[in-house]
């Protein structure tokens, strides 16, 4: 029989790269890290310059946005959600109803909290809008941008009395009515 030679002990290898594979995730931050920085660095610039152009320039065209002065702050605006109308509507040929979903869009925070002192005749007034539509009024857009014209109208009515004391404002309080809901049946 042969004999097999015995396997000459193989020395066990060396890890491989533990170190080398953090060094290599270290540089990676670090080149990730300077290309951050450095466009987020050509950004500013790039914002600053244009708003200096368009400073000297005079340029308004570029911003469609009106421009603010520097005093004022920026408002964002405040939304007042009302509970969802359920109404039948003024269809002589059939039981239809409507149920609307709307939201107020406000100037600011005392606004609401004015119209939330007015919201049980703001309802009634919004209730009574929708009432006297027809099904057919409120299908189409046009209809619809109506209506929200008309509610605008409505949630301003009881705040005419308070601006008149204020010395009024030159924004409107109420400015916009959003729909979060509108199923007609």
């Amino acid at each position: 029989m042969a004999t097999v030679p015995a396997p000459a002990e193989v020395a066990p290898a060396p890890p491989k790269g533990k170190k080398k594979l953090i060094v290599i995730a270290a540089l990676a931050l670090l080149v990730l890290a300077l290309v951050g920085g450095g466009a987020a660095f050509w950004l500013v610039q790039k914002k600053a310059s244009a708003s200096a152009e368009a400073d000297d320039d005079g340029d308004t065209t570029a911003d469609a946005r009106p421009h603010k002065k520097k005093g004022d702050k920026q408002h964002l605006p405040v939304f007042l959600p009302m509970d969802m109308f359920t109404v039948n509507l003024a269809d002589r040929e059939a039981e239809r109803y409507a149920q609307v979903g709307v939201t107020l869009e406000l100037a600011d925070t005392k606004t609401s909290d004015l119209l939330k002192a007015y919201m049980p005749a703001v309802r009634n007034d919004v209730l009574m809008l929708i009432a006297h539509k027809k099904a057919s009024e409120l299908q189409d857009r046009a209809g619809k941008v109506e209506l929200a014209r008309e509610i605008r109208r409505a949630a301003m009515k009881p705040l005419e009395d308070s601006d008149d004391k204020d010395g009024g404002t030159d924004e409107a309080p109420v400015r916009a009515v959003h729909f979060s809901s509108f199923i007609i049946q």
